[in-house]
């Protein structure tokens, strides 16, 4: 399973008819030392984030990160991986973070992705709610990885007219 299969279950899981939820979180967020690979807010205004692993040898390198995921943005923590990597992921990831686990149900050339949480996180009892200023900042920065990802989509399309022309 690679990483962006991982992203968009937990997006999907996430709701994002209900919440904001925006992913590679680092670029132009006040307050956000570190990559958060997806946030999720509130409408009250409180954030999730989200670390993404989808291999044992980026689990354990994880611990050695100098911000241990600690941040007054965020209400509570999870980490998201496959299947495979639920014990391993219970073993390494800090005591207050929550687990998510994506699994794959395979049906023939279709394949479902669902996510189970595993494990609570526990609530910061630090954290910030975020103001307007903040609030629209996530979005539009939701807004412009959009826009990235249709122009990519566009250049990916005409590759492929080009292949076809000769």
């Amino acid at each position: 399973m690679k990483t962006l299969d991982v992203e968009i279950a937990v997006m999907e899981y996430l709701d994002v008819r209900r919440n904001i939820v925006v992913p590679n979180v680092f670029w132009g967020m006040p307050g956000l030392s570190y990559e958060a690979d997806v946030i999720s807010l509130t409408p009250s205004g409180y954030a999730t984030e989200i670390e993404i692993k989808v291999s044992k040898s980026d689990l354990l390198r994880d611990k050695r990160k100098r911000h241990n995921h600690k941040s007054k943005l965020f209400k509570y923590l999870y980490f998201a991986v496959p299947e495979k990597l639920q014990n391993t992921a219970l073993e390494v990831i800090p005591e207050r973070a929550g687990l998510l686990v994506v699994v794959e149900n395979n049906y023939g050339t279709y394949s479902v992705r669902n996510i189970k949480k595993v494990r609570e996180a526990e609530c910061n009892k630090m954290v910030q709610c975020w103001d307007y200023p903040r609030r629209f900042k996530l979005a539009k920065l939701g807004a412009m990885r959009i826009l990235s990802l249709k122009m990519a989509l566009k250049n990916r399309e005409k590759g492929k007219e080009n292949d076809c022309e000769m």
